[in-house]
């Protein structure tokens, strides 16, 4: 039947919204700390490192009236590894399936983008500048007036994911732009990853929080088995902690193995959080030398389809 409400929601009230919001600009912009402020919950990691998002991570934000689905993408770049090019792949999938973009600029920084602006084309977008506890608002006006003479934008919203400035209102403007239409997923849903992809994603943001500079960001991680087991057990863990260099490998296993295990210790608590059961976090680390390049290793680690 044409426009059938989804079997999970029957009751779907007169003039429901929903819709995708993708999330875009450059590294560093903010993209990953928005998301996960609009939606009251951690789901995409945040770090230091540029580039730190690879996927498109999925947010759904769901009220009594409306249903947002937030995609989180990587920073726009020019690519210089396969890596990169499926990176981006997942930015240009975001923008062409997104009925509204939110295009992020650092309050704090004077340029406009145009390099990332130039890939999203003439969709509906909303400029959000990003970081706006940092400079007084009216140090804002001239980048503004530079976006504004380069296209037009639905809304120009300045925001602090830290002090919460305006995140409601963004997520109210936001709610409003939506088309009407049914839920696409079940209101209590948050994202539709499996746990063991954000279980690698709190691996990775812990590697690179506690090696910082000595571990470059092309560390990966991949959970090799995940078993429940029935309550009052512990749920088990095997994850892979991928370099491309055996320095690299020696500098996380550390000395007698101390640093692994800081790590798995550290890890372990935010997974425990999340998934919200005990868990044996079993890691291991493996060199594979220019693994961004190589076809068969993209694909299994699900950066291409």
């Amino acid at each position: 039947m044409e426009n059938a409400p989804p079997p999970f929601f029957d009751d779907i009230p007169e003039g429901h919204k929903s819709g995708y919001v993708a999330i875009i600009g450059k590294p560093n912009v903010g993209k990953s700390t928005l998301m996960n402020a609009m939606l009251g919950h951690k789901l995409s990691i945040v770090t230091r490192k540029p580039q730190t998002t690879r996927h498109r991570v999925i947010g759904i934000h769901s009220g009594p009236d409306h249903q947002v689905i937030f995609l989180d993408t990587p920073g726009i770049i020019k690519p210089r590894y396969g890596l990169h090019e499926a990176m981006m792949g997942q930015v240009e999938g975001a923008i062409r399936d997104a009925d509204l973009l939110l295009f992020l600029h650092e309050a704090t920084q004077e340029k406009p983008d145009t390099f990332s602006l130039d890939q999203v084309g003439d969709k509906s977008a909303f400029l959000v500048l990003t970081k706006m506890d940092l400079i007084p608002t009216e140090e804002a006006l001239p980048l503004v007036e530079s976006y504004q003479e380069l296209r037009a934008f639905d809304e120009i919203v300045p925001t602090s994911a830290k002090t919460g400035h305006n995140v409601e209102t963004l997520v109210t403007l936001i709610v409003d732009a939506m088309p009407e239409g049914p839920p696409f997923y079940p209101k209590e849903m948050i994202s539709e990853h499996p746990e063991r992809f954000f279980v690698a994603e709190i691996i990775r943001e812990k590697a690179f929080q506690q090696y910082h500079e000595e571990i470059p960001y092309s560390l990966q991680v991949n959970i090799v088995d995940y078993k429940e087991r029935p309550e009052g057990e512990k749920d088990f863990i095997d994850a892979e902690i991928v370099v491309t260099r055996d320095a690299h490998k020696g500098i996380i296993i550390g000395e007698g193995g101390k640093a692994l295990k800081k790590l798995g210790t550290r890890a372990r608590s935010d997974i425990e959080a999340f998934v919200q059961s005990p868990v044996y976090l079993q890691l291991h680390v493996k060199v594979r030398k220019n693994w961004r390049d190589r076809e068969s290793y993209l694909r299994s680690y699900g950066y291409r389809e």
